[in-house]
């Protein structure tokens, strides 16, 4: 029997489609649940389509390879398993594929995402590449990828379900995501939905510090007297 996922709220997830990953990821580090070098996708995969907003869902995971053919299953028709995985996970989703030939050819392009679509995935994350990005942007479904390809060569799913690691941050399936213009990050269950407050403190803060720095006394005394009325700033225990 497949364990039960944990979940987040509607109003949470409406949150962060409308909040920038850079805000929530300093939210985060004020609850020092993990190390400040943690939690986000480094490297070379980035959003495919920048003028998208925030996107943010529950991962389903998987693997791929494309350098060479697989004994069977090379088709997305042929995969009946890997769709039926996907649309018994929790949604809204998000498709993350561990690429293990670094891009030798694109697994998704205009059919896996109207699939994937069709099965409530809001978007897809790799390490390798993706295709028909004119068609996926019209979608309006969000692409992280280290780039883009002609050919979907010989792309197939290995293996789906387990955890996989993609720019040093392994991603579990049912693990929130969330992800812009500025990257991914997973976003830790247990102080999700404190999160909102501490964005809005933050932000107040940051908003006062960009007004002064546009003020024409500035001071490097004014800086450092509005930087320590924030410095010790913390959430406190049981916001919400």
């Amino acid at each position: 029997m497949q364990k039960t996922l944990p979940q987040v709220s509607e109003n949470l997830l409406a949150f962060l489609r409308n909040t920038d990953t850079c805000s929530v990821s300093n939210a985060i580090e004020t609850f020092k649940v993990r190390t400040r070098n943690e939690g986000y996708i480094q490297g070379q995969t980035h959003s495919m389509d920048r003028k998208l907003g925030p996107v943010a869902g529950y991962a389903v995971t998987a693997r791929m390879r494309a350098a060479s053919p697989p004994v069977s299953g090379l088709c997305y028709y042929q995969r009946s398993d890997w769709w039926q995985y996907i649309a018994g996970m929790p949604g809204p989703k998000i498709v993350v594929v561990e690429d293990l030939d670094m891009g030798a050819g694109a697994l998704f392009g205009e059919i896996h995402a109207r699939i994937g679509s069709a099965l409530g995935c809001l978007g897809y994350v790799t390490n390798g590449t993706v295709r028909d990005l004119a068609a996926v942007h019209a979608m309006g479904f969000h692409c992280f990828a280290s780039g883009s390809a002609v050919s979907h060569s010989y792309a197939h799913i290995t293996e789906f379900g387990q955890p996989v690691t993609i720019g040093g941050l392994q991603i579990s399936s049912g693990d929130l995501l969330h992800g812009d213009c500025n990257g991914v990050h997973s976003i830790p269950f247990e102080i999700a939905e404190q999160l909102p407050p501490v964005v809005a403190e933050i932000r107040k803060h940051e908003a006062e510090l960009i007004a002064l720095c546009a003020r024409q006394d500035f001071s490097l005394e004014k800086l450092e007297e509005l930087l320590d009325q924030s410095r010790d700033w913390s959430p406190q225990p049981g916001t919400a």
